[in-house]
C-alpha cells in the first residue's frame, strides 16, 4: 500500500507504546495483573482525491440533466479519450478532469441508473466503443493502451455481484449461442475495505479477469480469475490486445488470443474455439454496478487495429 514508510514508523512507535504500557500496568512488585492491553495499528487516513465524487445521493438528478433518451453518444467536444461513448446512465455524463499532470476521462455510474434499456435488464454503463477488427488472418489485432485510476467500484453486499468492469474484449463468432454481441473477457475491479481510520472505505481493488469457457458463455459459462490488487487512485498502466496469431504447436492452426499487461505485469490468455471467432474488439470506461457507485478515470488512451485476411 502507499505511505509504507509512514506505516513502518507508526508501527515502531506503536510497539514502544504497547511495551511501556504493558510493563507499567502489569508489574506491581507483588505479581502481574491479569489485565493485558493490546493496540491495533490503524491504516493511515486516505488522502482526498480531487476529482472524486463524494455526493451521498446516488440517485439520478430529478431535473433529468443527464437523461438523454435520443442518443447514447452523449459526449463533450474533442474528448481526450479515444472511441465513441455509449452512455446508459442518468447519474452523470462523461466529463474530464486535469490533475497529476494529465487530463482524465471521468466515468461515474450508480446502481439502477440505466435509463436507456428496459428496467431490470442491462446494467448501467458509460463506455467507449472502438472499431472492431473484422478479419481473422494471422496478424490481425485490436490494441488499446491507457492509464487507469479506480476510485470506487460497485458493492452489492454479495461477492459474486460486487465490482465493476473497467474494460472488456468483445467479438462475435460463428455457430450461434450466447448474446448477439458477446463479451469474451471482462476485467473486473472488486472493492477492498480498510480498517482503523479507513473502516468502511474502499482503499484498494482486486482485479479479476472474467473469461468465457465456451463461445457465447455467460454465467456458469465463464470463469473468474484473480489477477492482482491495486490501490485506490493508483495510476495503473493498462494494455489490452485481442487478435489472431499462429499456433506455436501447429503452423496450420491459429490462436485467438486476449493479452493484458496491467501495471507492467502480463496476463496472457487464449480464447476457446479460435476457429469460431470472427471479430476482435475492445470497450472501456465503467460498466456494471449492482450496488452503490463506480468511479473510473482513464488517461493517455490510444487504439490501433490491423486487419489481415
Amino acid at each position: 500500500m502507499k505511505n509504507s514508510k509512514f506505516i513502518q514508523k507508526l508501527a515502531s512507535i506503536t510497539a514502544i507504546v504497547v511495551f511501556v504500557t504493558f510493563y507499567s500496568c502489569t508489574e506491581d512488585g507483588l505479581g502481574y495483573s491479569e489485565d493485558i492491553i493490546t493496540y491495533e495499528t490503524p491504516d493511515p487516513p486516505l488522502e482526498p482525491v480531487l476529482d472524486e465524487d463524494t455526493n451521498q445521493d446516488l440517485n439520478c438528478p430529478p431535473s433529468g440533466e443527464f437523461e438523454d433518451n435520443n442518443t447514447r453518444n452523449v459526449d463533450i467536444q474533442n474528448p481526450v479519450n479515444v472511441g465513441t461513448v455509449d452512455d446508459r446512465s442518468c447519474y452523470s455524463d462523461y466529463s474530464e478532469s486535469t490533475i497529476y499532470g494529465k487530463t482524465w476521462g471521468v466515468y461515474n455510474i450508480t446502481d439502477g441508473s440505466n435509463h436507456w434499456d428496459a428496467p431490470n435488464t442491462l446494467q448501467p454503463r458509460i463506455e467507449r466503443s472502438l472499431p472492431r477488427a473484422s478479419t481473422t488472418g494471422v496478424g490481425t489485432y485490436a490494441r488499446f493502451t491507457g492509464i487507469v485510476r479506480i476510485l470506487e467500484a460497485g458493492d452489492a453486499g454479495n461477492f459474486n455481484e460486487d465490482g465493476s468492469y473497467l474494460i472488456q474484449a468483445k467479438g462475435k463468432h460463428t455457430g450461434g449461442g450466447g448474446p448477439p454481441d458477446p463479451a469474451i473477457c471482462l476485467f473486473l475491479a472488486k472493492p477492498v475495505y480498510g480498517s482503523g481510520y479507513n473502516a468502511g472505505k474502499q482503499v484498494a481493488f482486486d482485479i479479476y479477469a472474467e473469461r468465457i469457457l465456451e463461445r457465447g458463455g455467460v454465467g456458469s459459462g465463464r470463469e473468474v480469475v484473480f489477477l492482482k490488487t491495486v490501490d485506490k487512485n493508483e495510476e495503473i498502466s493498462f494494455e489490452l490486445e485481442i487478435g489472431f496469431r499462429e499456433d506455436p504447436n501447429n503452423p496450420n492452426m491459429k490462436v485467438h488470443y486476449c493479452d493484458a499487461v496491467i501495471g507492467g505485469e502480463a496476463f496472457n490468455w487464449n480464447i476457446p474455439e479460435p476457429n469460431r471467432g470472427i471479430e476482435s474488439g475492445i470497450r472501456y470506461g465503467a460498466y456494471r454496478v449492482k450496488g452503490g457507485r463506480a468511479q473510473i478515470r482513464w488517461a493517455d488512451t490510444t487504439y490501433e487495429k490491423v486487419e489481415i485476411n
